[in-house]
């Protein structure tokens, strides 16, 4: 360890395992997604697609990454208040303190690290709301995604009852028309093609939420020089000791 500098946790081992496992779900998730919208391959040239269940191997994988989805996100909601370790939600209420940081934390960004007046030994409120966006995103995409599934059981059954398509009817219907809504749609009547544009463009914001947050956990290893990129590894950083 540099002289003059402390070790510092700030995530769990749960808390990694969890970060990686929706890395790589959310890559599977694309790649079928977009094959879902737009088949772009298909196995054995010379068979047909629908000889190789392609696009049904395509659908299982991503409604699968989907609950993996569902369970992280139930347990990240939990964890934001009653985690032991810490509580995000402290960082996202509009405090003066928080505010205050918030607008330092951004400064801090814009004038690459010529003004640094908060601690970063721990969250900040930028990169606490920053992770919330993330999440309010990736609640839109699943809720979004099981009223297109939904769609698909026009019969109103399936292969564990009426019940299932029922409840998803009860719990997405109304993403219909708050997606004609966003998406500015000039149609008066809602439709569920509202829903898989809405479902299509969140995708691509999550994917330049992701591109920005790997550039900014570079950009702070490069200039406050605390090892950030080493956390979702080890689970620590490092930071300067104001009591050595």
């Amino acid at each position: 360890m540099k002289p003059g500098y402390k070790q510092v946790k700030r995530m769990t081992s749960f808390m990694r395992i969890n970060h990686w496992v929706v890395a790589f779900s959310m890559i599977g998730a694309v790649l079928t997604g977009l094959y879902i919208g737009h088949p772009y391959y298909q196995s054995y040239i010379s068979d047909p697609a629908v000889m190789k269940y392609v696009m049904a191997w395509n659908r299982w994988v991503h409604f699968m990454i989907a609950i993996i989805f569902d369970v992280s996100s139930i347990v990240i909601a939990y964890l934001y208040f009653f985690s032991r370790f810490e509580k995000p939600y402290k960082k996202i209420l509009p405090t003066a303190a928080n505010i205050k940081e918030f607008i330092e934390v951004v400064l801090n960004l814009v004038t690459l690290n010529r003004r640094k007046n908060f601690d970063s030994t721990h969250s900040d409120s930028f990169n606490t709301v920053f992770f919330l966006m993330f999440h309010l995103m990736l609640a839109w995409l699943l809720l979004t995604g099981l009223q297109l599934y939904v769609h698909g059981l026009a019969s109103g059954e399936s292969s564990i009852g009426a019940w299932w398509p029922w409840m998803l009817h009860l719990v997405t219907d109304w993403t219909i028309p708050v997606s004609n809504f966003l998406i500015g749609s000039a149609s008066p009547t809602p439709c569920i093609m509202d829903v898989r544009i809405s479902h299509h463009i969140t995708m691509w914001l999550v994917l330049s939420w992701v591109a920005f947050h790997i550039y900014y956990q570079v950009w702070r290893t490069i200039f406050w020089k605390e090892g950030d990129i080493g956390i979702v590894v080890s689970g620590t950083k490092f930071v300067k000791d104001t009591d050595a």
